[in-house]
């Protein structure tokens, strides 16, 4: 790990960039994009075109360090090149942004309110090349559907107990217990989640760092705790679904809490727009969810 990266998460002003849809999210990103499923063929073709599609954002001039701290990259796209580069080292060192790896497999079937993780079978295998691929950290994601105590309390455990596992192969976990927006109980499922959360992170050694990706909570400030916890480099909020405008509103309530926005991220952004017009609209998304990042 570097000092210098996990200095510039720790305490560095900006945001943190989604891009990393995968298999089963990527013909829904590329539709937004204006590019629809009959428009190519097969996998390799559509992961061409993400691939084309993230390389047009990261090399865009308003993808900037001076608003991005970190960016959340898919497997494949850490696989691939940006301008002869592999697209870590060119994030780290053409960008000065650090570099993430989406690390699960996709989300369980609902139980107890909650879809925990599928096994991640190849883990330490990922997290080798993770390595080798100079990446600074990971991410993974669970989703909790109510205010089941059980279930929250599984979900936490076990992103926590594959966290460890991150953290000894050198790198920062992004622990990412989603609560959906759309729960009735979601300010509940809230509380349930924050003391499940302390309670593991109350458990950590005082060498083991993790970072965590939250939905905005209902009531301002209610991750405080968390983020002030030693044992926490930062807590980053996902859009959720919500429009970049309802986002960085609900974002600005909240000390501390910064964003790590994906589809409010690229909402406004076409494959048919003119490299000018594609630039303004990401300069503009960036500049409104920084805004909303250091309030």
């Amino acid at each position: 790990m570097q000092q210098s990266q996990f200095e510039k998460m720790k305490n560095g002003e900006g945001f943190i960039a989604a891009l990393d849809q995968s298999g089963g999210s990527t013909p829904k990103a590329l539709a937004l994009y204006g590019i629809e499923e009959d428009s190519y063929n097969g996998k390799d073709e559509m992961f061409d075109l993400v691939h084309e599609m993230r390389t047009r954002i990261i090399t865009s001039p308003a993808f900037d360090s001076e608003y991005i701290i970190g960016a959340i990259l898919f497997e494949q796209t850490m696989d691939r090149e940006i301008e002869g580069m592999y697209t870590a080292d060119y994030l780290a060192e053409k960008k000065g942004i650090v570099p993430f790896l989406k690390v699960d497999k996709g989300l369980a079937e609902e139980s107890n309110g909650v879809q925990m993780m599928k096994p991640i079978t190849d883990l330490d295998e990922t997290l080798k090349r993770a390595n080798e691929r100079h990446i600074f950290g990971t991410k993974m994601r669970s989703v909790i559907k109510e205010a089941n105590p059980e279930g929250i309390k599984a979900v936490v455990a076990q992103q926590f107990e594959i966290g460890k596992q991150i953290v000894a192969a050198g790198l920062v976990p992004i622990i990412e217990p989603e609560v959906d927006i759309n729960s009735k109980e979601k300010e509940k499922c809230e509380e349930l989640l924050k003391a499940e959360i302390l309670d593991q992170l109350n458990k950590l050694g005082d060498d083991e760092h993790v970072m965590l990706k939250v939905t905005i909570p209902t009531v301002a400030n209610t991750y405080k705790e968390l983020i002030e916890h030693p044992n926490v480099v930062r807590v980053v909020a996902l859009s959720g679904g919500y429009a970049v405008d309802e986002a960085n509103e609900k974002l600005k309530e909240n000390n501390g809490l910064i964003a790590s926005f994906s589809r409010a991220l690229s909402q406004d952004l076409n494959a048919n727009q003119t490299d000018e017009e594609f630039n303004n609209a990401l300069g503009k998304a960036v500049k409104s969810i920084y805004e909303a990042s250091i309030s």
